[in-house]
């Protein structure tokens, strides 16, 4: 086969250019294209090798250049779960580090490249075993809510089997907790206590996203009587997007799926003394029937405000007590008035239809009322009522922090010329 004109040129241009590296375009004479040498009497490494010893998770993996002229390039170490090790190289290459800590019981293969003074590459390839953690201490994990399909203001929940108090110990388990979504969001675990935490993006979820929540947290030292134990993991995925606005002022509650008005409804919320909590809440649930006493929210049996009704279809956003649900009792209010002792009361049949077009995770947002305004935890989630800069000051890892702008957003950022 003839070798066009051109090619000739441009390979004899680089013969006159590079000198000695005459086989530069032939590549079997450029020390970067041979395969890797053997670096074993290249590097040196603080964990034993072999003999069923083990390496003590508590210390960190240190590498270290034993060829004066050479240097280390890359360490990749990832133990058998797929949990890779994030390290230091120093600028000259003489020394990785590892910077994350190691799992206990775990094995870890490693992979480090070097080069020598001629810009050779090379390689060695070695496993290490860590031994089991001195403290027996685990710090269990488990994810909410259950597998299945919800609303695009559900939140995931961590509960954690022992608290965690210590900051640092919190950046531990918090760079362990990883949630991943489809279509992908921004999202930022928050410390609800010392033992919860709750994820959320900036906005709601997608409609028709897949979130799944898993944990890295097993072996990894959290403190020196504490490790990381098992956790679940777990698949949600989510519906469309549905909110429901009830005014207080107005007496009406509009509902909208992905944007669309879909239904008005005339209501009634609490009245002076009773008001409903102002802000967002998320379903937390749905009964067809509850027994519903004034007790229950500390009204006194026997006073003039005293009651005790058959409820139906009665959906839940507060663990206090707080319903959207039929009253068929106060129609006449509905839409007018406000007489309710905290709910969102409408007729029967507005209830029903209520009931079975909304789900778990869906939210209620309640405008316009003299009440306060619902609470971010404890009881239920009122978890979007806290802005987004609020929201990531609960986090270990990014509170205080400022967020990194998006890609596009740094383009729109960049001076332009004048």
């Amino acid at each position: 086969m003839n070798i066009p004109p051109r090619t000739v040129a441009g390979c004899t241009l680089l013969v006159m250019t590079l000198g000695p590296a005459v086989a530069a375009c032939g590549g079997d004479g450029n020390p970067l294209s041979a395969a890797p040498y053997d670096a074993a009497d290249q590097v040196s490494f603080n964990a034993p090798e072999g003999d069923g010893k083990k390496a003590d998770p508590d210390k960190p993996l240190e590498i270290t250049s034993e060829d004066s002229d050479g240097r280390i390039t890359d360490v990749v170490a990832v133990d058998a779960a797929g949990r890779h090790v994030a390290g230091e190289l120093a600028a000259d290459g003489s020394r990785w580090h590892s910077t994350s800590p190691l799992a206990a019981d775990a094995r870890y293969t490693v992979r480090v490249s070097t080069e020598d003074e001629d810009g050779a590459p090379g390689r060695k390839v070695f496993t290490l075993d860590t031994g089991k953690p001195r403290a027996q201490k685990r710090l269990d994990v488990t994810f909410g809510p259950k597998a299945g399909k919800y609303g695009v203001g559900q939140p995931i929940t961590a509960e954690l089997s022992r608290p965690v108090r210590d900051t640092a110990q919190r950046a531990v388990v918090e760079r362990a907790l990883k949630v991943e979504s489809t279509p992908a969001v921004d999202g930022v675990w928050h410390w609800v206590d010392d033992k919860k935490l709750h994820y959320r993006p900036k906005d709601y979820w997608p409609t028709n996203a897949t979130i799944r929540v898993r944990s890295n947290l097993q072996g990894i030292k959290i403190s020196d009587r504490l490790w990381g134990g098992r956790a679940k993991p777990l698949t949600i995925t989510t519906g469309d997007r549905v909110i429901a606005v009830a005014d207080a002022s107005s007496h009406w509650m509009t509902v909208y799926r992905n944007g669309k008005e879909i239904q008005s409804i005339p209501v009634t919320t609490g009245k002076p003394g009773f008001e409903t909590r102002n802000g967002v809440k998320v379903v937390l649930g749905k009964e067809y029937y509850v027994r519903m006493r004034g007790t229950s929210i500390g009204i006194a049996e026997g006073s003039a405000e005293s009651y005790d009704l058959p409820v139906y279809y009665a959906t839940r956003v507060t663990w206090s007590g707080e319903y959207v649900h039929a009253a068929p009792w106060s129609v006449g209010s509905q839409g007018y008035a406000n007489v309710s002792h905290g709910c969102v009361g409408m007729s029967t049949g507005n209830a029903e239809w209520f009931f079975d077009n909304v789900r778990e995770g869906d939210l209620v947002k309640v405008v316009n009322s003299y009440g306060d305004t619902m609470e971010p935890f404890g009881n239920g989630f009122g978890d979007w009522n806290l802005d987004w800069k609020k929201w990531r000051e609960g986090s270990a890892l990014v509170g205080g922090k400022p967020e990194t702008p998006k890609l596009e957003e740094t383009a729109r950022l960049r001076p332009t010329a004048v």
